[in-house]
């Protein structure tokens, strides 16, 4: 087991020092064996009640409304939910399709005057928040019999924030002047502001800020949530990732990076992870937000487990602002470094949902550094959520570790759609087309953003013992 965890680790690594002079080479080694030392022992499942982690609930806002089980029927019928833009007049843009948000309803959640002031952004932040604590049985009637509530934290991240806030007050600021700027202009348009706003409506009062992390952000809120709960600082946490990025300053900038499909005459056949014919990634937006709770609290109160959280890391490729590594080393890395944190070993994972964006080189760096972690794959199974709601930026691991833990819960996978001729290099089944039944034993999830940032979650069925 050792070997299997720290081998590949220290081998990549490693394997790019040559030239170096044999006293530099040497302490280069020392250095790097240094990081790579808790994988000398084999890693073990954790088995305190206070630090093993369990999920109780989980909340949503996505292209096909704000229910997780409607959600996951959804992606379970591979029906695409990428439509036409409405949001705004984008019949000049050269992208004018995206996974919009659909069917969202705050009635019940916020207030009628935020309601109207709010950016999008925390709209579905604070109604995928509430779901998810309502899903946990931790509404705000039993937050308020709560004695401790520094006890329960938010971690809640955003890739973009409140770009739409962003966007109108510098129109204002240009076209009318600072005196005419909102006064919500700075608080609504930072990223923090959705951990803010979910803590100062329920009154959680534990640890509390905000991860941005681009593509990456959902994962690094989930991994340092845990994180939180190992250490005792908190017996709940409320983590996950928000975007409301369908305006036009972020679709034209992603337009300018040259990073979106431009398949508007056929939109849902435009994500397309590891397809021959994929041309870019579909922008799209939403909340997903788990409630992530220590054993021992979940227990005492006897709440519902859905699935249980083992470990996780985050890594950066330290290579380039948008591209990722070709060889995928800083993504291999982080998934073996998940799994030392998990406790388990390559051999026990037998499904993965992965970042898959549909980009020409990003979906093939990702199997690259699959296929370093994971030797035999002949029994693992491996989807991409993407190309059914599109990618929603800093939510798209919230929403894409809620579709991970159903596939725990129910037994199926939903499948990748648009594959039409699938990449030589793909070996693993990617569940084409149509769902598959499949009894996960140990599943990752994977995300990684701009800048080379990395994160991977592990989750398994929860088992008692």
């Amino acid at each position: 087991m050792a070997g299997v965890i720290c081998a590949p680790y220290c081998g990549l690594i490693i394997g790019r020092r040559k030239g170096s002079s044999a006293g530099h080479a040497a302490s280069k080694y020392r250095r790097i064996r240094a990081m790579a030392s808790p994988a000398i022992s084999a890693p073990r499942r954790e088995t305190d009640p206070k630090k093993r982690i369990v999920i109780t609930g989980m909340g949503l806002v996505s292209a096909f409304g704000s229910d997780v089980d409607t959600f996951y029927n959804k992606l379970l019928e591979g029906a695409s939910g990428i439509v036409p833009i409405d949001r705004f007049d984008a019949s000049e843009y050269s992208v004018r399709f995206a996974g919009q948000v659909s069917g969202f309803s705050s009635n019940g959640y916020i207030d009628g005057k935020n309601d109207r002031r709010l950016d999008d952004c925390w709209r579905y932040c604070l109604v995928a928040g509430k779901k998810a604590l309502d899903d946990a049985n931790l509404g705000k009637n039993m937050l308020e019999t709560m004695e401790d509530k520094s006890r329960i934290g938010v971690l809640v991240g955003s890739g973009i924030g409140g770009m739409s806030t962003y966007s109108a007050g510098v129109e204002t600021l240009v076209q009318k002047g600072h005196k005419k700027m909102s006064p919500f202009f700075i608080p609504y348009a930072t990223t923090n502001m959705g951990s803010a706003l979910l803590a100062i409506d329920t009154g959680c009062m534990g640890p509390n800020y905000s991860i941005s992390t681009a593509c990456a952000t959902a994962n690094h809120c989930v991994f340092n949530a845990a994180n939180h709960i190992k250490r005792g600082d908190a017996d709940v946490m409320v983590a996950g990732g928000v975007e409301a990025a369908i305006n036009p300053a972020a679709v034209g900038g992603f337009i300018a990076c040259r990073a979106l499909s431009q398949r508007n005459n056929d939109p849902q056949k435009a994500s397309r992870p590891w397809d021959k014919m994929r041309d870019g990634f579909v922008i799209g937006e939403g909340a997903g937000i788990l409630v992530m709770e220590s054993l021992e609290h979940a227990l005492r109160r006897e709440a519902n487990i859905i699935a249980e959280y083992l470990g996780g890391a985050v890594t950066c490729d330290a290579y380039h602002i948008t591209d990722p590594r070709p060889d995928g080393l800083g993504v291999s890395a982080c998934i073996i470094k998940s799994l030392y944190d998990a406790g388990v070993s390559p051999e026990e994972v037998n499904y993965i949902n992965a970042h898959a964006t549909s980009t020409p080189t990003g979906d093939l760096a990702e199997v690259n550094a699959i296929n370093k972690v994971f030797k035999n794959t002949s029994q693992m199974k491996m989807n991409a959520t993407k190309s059914i709601i599109g990618h929603a930026l800093g939510a798209s691991g919230g929403l894409e570790a809620i579709a991970t833990i159903k596939a725990i819960k129910t037994g199926w996978l939903h499948p990748t759609i648009n594959q039409v001729e699938l990449e030589p290099e793909v070996t693993i089944d990617t569940v084409p087309n149509v769902k598959k039944q499949h009894e996960v034993n140990v599943a990752i999830s994977n995300s990684f953003g701009f800048g080379g940032h990395n994160s991977v979650v592990v989750f398994a069925p929860f088992d008692p013992r």
